[in-house]
């Protein structure tokens, strides 16, 4: 969205901050004016005839996370680490709104909301991201094997790996405007056809068009370990909580989830010990786009329980935020939480921009939580 600094020891500039912050944060969050109708982002390209193929992508590194104070390395309970501004020529980059990432945080698998999967390497230095490597990209499919072929069949939010890695493993896809779960394998010739679906639940009413699933995560520990985990985007219930789901014994059965600030549910990731984090995404015209992590303790996340959990995070436009939707985590060789974010720049490439960030969640904030 705004401009930044992109390679060390450069001053941040941000000449365009809030004309970007209204017309980016306005696609982002699909905004209604009367008498004009639904503003939408740039027309997402069509996936109908895409086949597996590699993707070129320039990764620019991200020095700094604050846009003014360019040494400060702590945010809210977490550390700065560094980031990526993701660049691509190529029509099919963009939209990424879901990110699983392998157990060493180098194999990751991206979804994008056009219908397209793709996959890669993270590259670091010392600890920090530096570029990306044979990225592939290729098409979602439906179960008879064939390309996605409607927009509302094709708007995935959100992937987590089951098992195995981002190369070989089992995955599971969230969709919306067409509300569904897929299961897929992934191999060598990238996502496979889904295997089946599960289908929302419907008794808290039903999922909003463009509101639904927004964020799915297995979890990895505790008394659900193995469950899955889903949350609308913005899906109230009578006493304006999110809805989420955790699917046990075969049925899912509903949670809720504060509504702090009004913010929407863009995706959430298990950690290893069985805490989820959720991440969200507000917009508002005075403000442009803000960012935040909450952390749910496993010990919390039951059936029919009303959660609010712990802000980890909250970002700004004084920071590197865009329209920020997918989440994933991995240990570093230290045994150290690390927590990725991605951008959707809703293929509005003029006004938005695909980053890559990462934190570390200090021992601290481990210990914290600890129950």
């Amino acid at each position: 969205m705004a401009d930044y600094a992109e390679c060390a020891g450069k001053k941040p500039v941000r000449p365009r901050l809030l004309l970007s912050a209204i017309i980016a944060g306005m696609l982002a969050a699909g905004v209604q004016f009367a008498g004009i109708g639904r503003v939408s982002a740039s027309p997402k390209p069509d996936t109908l005839k895409l086949s597996v193929r590699p993707m070129a992508v320039r990764a620019v590194p991200i020095s700094s996370f604050d846009a003014i104070d360019i040494g400060r390395r702590t945010f809210g309970k977490l550390e700065w680490i560094g980031g990526l501004r993701l660049i691509s020529e190529d029509k099919l980059f963009g939209g990424w709104s879901g990110i699983a990432l392998n157990a060493d945080g180098k194999g990751f698998v991206a979804v994008s909301d056009s219908g397209s999967w793709m996959t890669g390497r993270i590259g670091y230095r010392e600890g920090v991201p530096h570029g990306l490597e044979d990225v592939r990209v290729g098409p979602l499919k439906a179960l008879d094997g064939s390309n996605l072929r409607r927009n509302r069949d094709r708007d995935a939010e959100a992937v987590t790996l089951v098992s195995g890695t981002a190369k070989r493993g089992q995955l599971l896809i969230a969709f919306e405007q067409n509300h569904r779960i897929g299961r897929f394998q992934i191999g060598p010739n990238g996502v496979s056809a889904p295997t089946s679906y599960i289908r929302p639940d419907t008794s808290r009413g039903r999922m909003p068009s463009l509101k639904g699933f927004e964020a799915i995560a297995v979890l990895r520990a505790g008394k659900f370990k193995g469950a899955l985990v889903a949350i609308g985007e913005r899906m109230h219930d009578e006493k304006g909580r999110h809805t989420g789901w955790l699917w046990t014994g075969g049925k899912a059965r509903a949670f809720a989830l504060t509504d702090i600030g009004g913010f929407d549910i863009t995706d959430a990731v298990s950690l290893p010990d069985g805490d989820l984090l959720v991440l969200e995404r507000r917009f508002r015209w005075t403000e442009g786009v803000k960012m935040r992590i909450r952390r749910i303790a496993s010990g919390e996340l039951a059936p029919g329980a009303a959660i609010e959990g712990e802000v980890l995070l909250e970002a700004t436009m004084a920071q590197v935020i865009d329209n920020m939707e997918g989440i994933g985590v991995h240990r570093d060789a230290r045994g150290d939480t690390i927590i990725t974010v991605i951008s959707d720049d809703n293929f509005n490439r003029g006004l938005q921009k695909t980053v890559l960030i990462q934190f570390r969640l200090p021992d601290t904030a481990v210990k914290s939580t600890a129950r």
